[in-house]
């Protein structure tokens, strides 16, 4: 299946393209630099579009099968950036995958996104704007799974994982965990219309998602 990766160039779209490397799966990945093409082509990606989260991205998602949305201000970037990558940017991406009939997403949100208003009043306006992708997103109709990850680190990762589909366990989890998290998920039939968390844990990532 042709996959679309928004946040291909970002860390944990870097791991994924390298995971996605050996699966069955072809990466497309969106840029917004032509330059940054070539070393993405070599880390994993079947081929690189050029895209804005923040335009009209449905031609670089013509032809492709499923989404894996990736991308984010980060946290400490300010809440008009927030809004326009983590939550509109999402909101359009979702919208513009039902318009073309790809019906299959998968969208890294971020642990305490259910409730952002418990979070810490710094993270707040990051939460929040999470937590408006996910809940448009679950009323979309599209085939979702909804990854909430701890704190992220750049830790190597272990491939062993908690995950949770209830009451949320906060911790921390490494990037190259998450990748290999969204990757699985693409071909776990259980995973459709879930939200899930996921920390480092003591399970490997395929048998915890048959557990969820």
């Amino acid at each position: 299946m042709h996959v679309f990766i928004a946040g291909a160039n970002g860390k944990i779209g870097r791991h994924l393209l390298q995971e996605m490397a050996d699966s069955d799966h072809e990466a497309r990945a969106m840029i917004r630099d032509p330059d940054q093409g070539p070393e993405l082509q070599q880390l994993g990606a079947t081929e690189t579009v050029l895209g804005d989260l923040e335009q009209d991205c449905s031609e670089a998602m013509r032809g492709c099968g499923a989404v894996i949305f990736t991308a984010g201000s980060g946290p400490h970037t300010g809440p008009e950036k927030t809004v326009d990558v983590d939550q509109d940017g999402a909101i359009r991406l979702v919208d513009t995958a039902r318009a073309m009939g790809i019906k299959r997403f998968i969208l890294v949100s971020s642990m305490g996104a259910g409730e952002p208003e418990k979070g810490p009043e710094k993270l707040r306006h990051y939460l929040q704007a999470k937590h408006n992708a996910d809940e448009h997103l679950k009323a979309s109709g599209l085939n979702y799974t909804i990854v909430r990850p701890g704190q992220l680190t750049n830790d190597n990762g272990t491939g062993k994982v908690t995950m949770t589909a209830g009451a949320e366990e906060f911790g921390k989890i490494p990037r190259q965990d998450v990748a290999r998290v969204l990757l699985a998920v693409l071909d776990s039939d259980n995973t459709a219309n879930r939200v899930f968390g996921v920390v480092s844990g003591d399970t490997p990532v395929a048998e915890a998602l048959t557990k969820l």
